[in-house]
């Protein structure tokens, strides 16, 4: 159903506002780049800071300028099980293709009550909804035991797997009956995640070298085996400097050197050090993306 690089898009935001404008500029740069998916209202779109209008606009956005180019995957989850349906049902709304729920975070739920959540949501909503597994970020991660009966709910369709465990994808794909859509959330392991088993990356790297990541994708799918690890070697820098820092700070400063934002973030995350600008501005000088 989704497959190859799908950007978690960053969100732009001039003078503490969203940037309508600069939104649907990327959005346009994206799909010309080779992007198999977007996906509005991530993690990387700084979502825990924006309003719930703000976060709606930017999926319907993102609905409106793709047009069904490519499949749009909007972020609609919250540690809120109420706040995460209300944002699935917006998202099917709008005319998204599915939806990206993450873990519930900081309230720290059993396997029981992470299976209660996204079943809740499943009930109320009928989008395909791709479950997103991030203990660094949620302190909870969903067990492969879990996962597999998540997957028996008809509309779970998939999973973020940002666990950077490669031993999962072959978990899944072992565990889980029919047809499941396998991606990683860690641009790092991109190709050992595809020799596993999965099928794609969500990927912050994505925002600012979407060529070489879609490259990357697709000379896998081609058999492609030289070209693939050729372009992940070339790519591990650029991975390495996009999470200096607490993402997305390093790749909005990395999209503002390309001049596809102007890098403001929402507090508490803030501007990078002066040692991590150097960081993300040597590894695109040396992919050639900058001069």
């Amino acid at each position: 159903m989704f497959y190859g690089s799908m950007p978690a898009l960053l969100t732009p935001f001039t003078d503490g506002k969203v940037d309508e404008a600069g939104f649907k500029s990327f959005i346009e740069w994206q799909i010309s780049e080779g992007s198999n998916a977007l996906v509005p209202a991530g993690t990387t779109g700084e979502t825990p800071t924006l309003s719930h209008d703000e976060h709606m606009r930017v999926t319907e956005m993102c609905v409106e300028v793709t047009n069904g180019r490519v499949p749009v995957i909007a972020g609609t989850g919250s540690n809120s099980t109420d706040e995460a349906i209300l944002l699935t049902q917006h998202a099917k709304k709008a005319g998204a293709d599915a939806a990206l729920i993450v873990a519930p975070y900081y309230n720290k739920p059993s396997q029981a009550g992470l299976y209660a959540h996204f079943k809740a949501i499943h009930d109320a909503t009928d989008i395909p909804i791709i479950v997103y597994n991030v203990p660094g970020r949620s302190v909870v991660d969903i067990s492969v035991d879990t996962m597999v009966k998540l997957a028996k709910l008809k509309n779970i369709v998939g999973v973020k797997d940002a666990t950077a465990d490669l031993a999962r994808p072959t978990l899944h794909d072992i565990a889980i009956e029919g047809d499941f859509c396998l991606l990683t959330g860690e641009d790092a392991t991109a190709v050992p995640y595809l020799a596993a088993g999965g099928v794609g990356c969500i990927s912050v790297t994505a925002n600012v070298a979407p060529r070489m990541c879609s490259d990357m994708q697709r000379a896998w799918r081609e058999g492609d085996l030289k070209t693939c690890m050729d372009l992940q070697k070339r790519l591990a820098p650029l991975h390495d400097a996009m999470f200096c820092e607490t993402s997305p700070g390093p790749v909005k400063y990395a999209a503002m050197l390309l001049g596809k934002c102007n890098g403001e973030t929402r507090l508490p995350i803030c501007p990078i050090s002066e040692d991590s600008k150097i960081a993300v501005r040597s590894a695109m000088t040396s992919l050639g993306l900058i001069n």
